[in-house]
């Protein structure tokens, strides 16, 4: 096990939400959305020593019923999910259920439900205090709509956890995005309610599924200035990647208020990932958990429901990245250098190496320069990534009040 520095007085009760029965969310062989991702992540991080602190519950998650996927879908999606769930060869290709993205599979519905109930579960401790901060690696599902499943997501378990909290009585939740992928299932759930703040950092649209996401996209007649989107072009590097997130982010919370961040995310904006096309590290990744979780505390009394996403490296990417988002979570930072624990560089040697071809990662980081410009230094208009964040600072900011140059 590796040692981890003694526990803060001030270490917040945190739960993990994890069970192998999460696997059976399962689109077949070959699919990139592979269970491993799951599997690996919690053995990593329990070889590291973070599901065994003392303030740290692992919880596994129950099936969501139909009366609570039912607060965000719509009653005839997930009667349609369970139709196809039994019967995988009759698909509903109108719903995304059966297509290439999303295969129909036998128990679709229940394992669907279950990632889904792992963030209810999140919200109902936030709301209860049993917890402050919950991280469920399994969901974030932000593809999926009211009335459709799309980009390997069924049941769009962030929105749920986004609803349950205001249905137990709070009035504003933001949610921050930062998947290589918009989150326009998420967006258009909450489109216009004004309530719910939705900001996503994604590659383009004109790069990258789903083709949306643009600036423009502000929410709805009743909520403008709700959705906001940073659209960043294909190849952007931590530096940019971390410039535009701490030239929007942060201001839009101080202006908002919430008073829980609900956050997805998914690490398939990894240099290493093979379906997107940005250019970010471990590293990067983990300073963005660290950005949102300072968010928390500093705006919402630390209260913080993480959620994964997307991730398709399953090795050598996904379990750190996300084991990284547990331990700042339980207020636990591992270190970069950190070596990866032998026995868990055994495991995935001996049980995945000859199968996927590549060796276990040897330090939790990848070793790279973190260094990047603040917005303060002035705007860039030759810089692709700078006037990427001017046009969304200029769509959004002046709505809260807030100078799209100085702010």
């Amino acid at each position: 096990m590796t040692f981890l520095p003694g526990l803060a007085q001030s270490a917040l009760p945190t739960m993990v939400v994890w069970d192998m029965a999460m696997t059976a969310y399962n689109f077949g062989h070959g699919h990139p959305m592979a269970p491993e991702r799951m599997e690996l992540t919690a053995r990593l991080a329990r070889s590291l020593g973070l599901l065994d602190l003392g303030h740290v519950t692992v919880a596994a998650p129950e099936v969501a019923g139909d009366d609570e996927l039912c607060t965000v879908h719509s009653a005839e999606f997930v009667a349609a999910v369970r139709r196809v769930s039994l019967n995988p060869d009759e698909p509903d290709l109108e719903r995304g259920l059966g297509t290439e993205d999303d295969p129909a599979f036998a128990g679709m519905h229940e394992a669907s439900a279950r990632l889904a109930g792992g963030s209810l579960m999140a919200a109902s401790a936030i709301l209860d205090g049993s917890a402050v901060r919950a991280v469920n690696f399994g969901g974030g599902m932000h593809h999926a709509a009211k009335e459709r499943a799309s980009g390997f997501c069924i049941y769009n378990d962030a929105a749920l956890a986004i609803q349950k909290l205001l249905d137990g009585g709070l009035q504003r939740v933001a949610y921050i995005d930062v998947d290589a992928h918009h989150g326009d299932g998420t967006q258009s759930i909450f489109w216009d309610d004004p309530r719910v703040l939705t900001i996503s950092l994604h590659e383009t649209g004109l790069t990258l599924f789903p083709g949306t996401g643009f600036a423009n996209e502000i929410g709805g007649p009743n909520a403008q200035g709700s959705a906001v989107n940073v659209a960043l072009p294909a190849g952007t590097g931590d530096a940019g990647w971390l410039r535009a997130f701490h030239a929007v982010v942060p201001q839009l919370i101080g202006a908002f208020e919430p008073e829980v961040i609900v956050s997805q995310h998914g690490c398939d904006s990894h240099r290493l990932d093979p379906l997107t096309h940005l250019n970010i590290s471990v590293d990067g990744q983990r300073e963005a958990a660290t950005a949102v979780g300072n968010l928390a505390a500093r705006y919402c009394g630390n209260r913080w429901i993480a959620t994964g996403g997307g991730g398709y490296n399953v090795i050598s990417v996904v379990p750190r990245s996300w084991s990284h988002l547990i331990a700042v979570a339980a207020g636990r930072p591992v270190p970069l250098r950190t070596p990866v624990p032998e026995d868990w560089r055994k495991y995935v040697q001996d049980k995945y190496g000859a199968l996927y071809g590549v060796t276990a990662p040897e330090l939790m980081g990848d070793d790279v320069d973190l260094w990047w410009r603040s917005w303060e230094v002035g705007f860039d208009p030759n810089d692709e990534v700078d006037r990427t964040v001017m046009a969304t600072r200029k769509e959004v900011f002046p709505l809260y009040g807030l100078d799209p140059w100085f702010d």
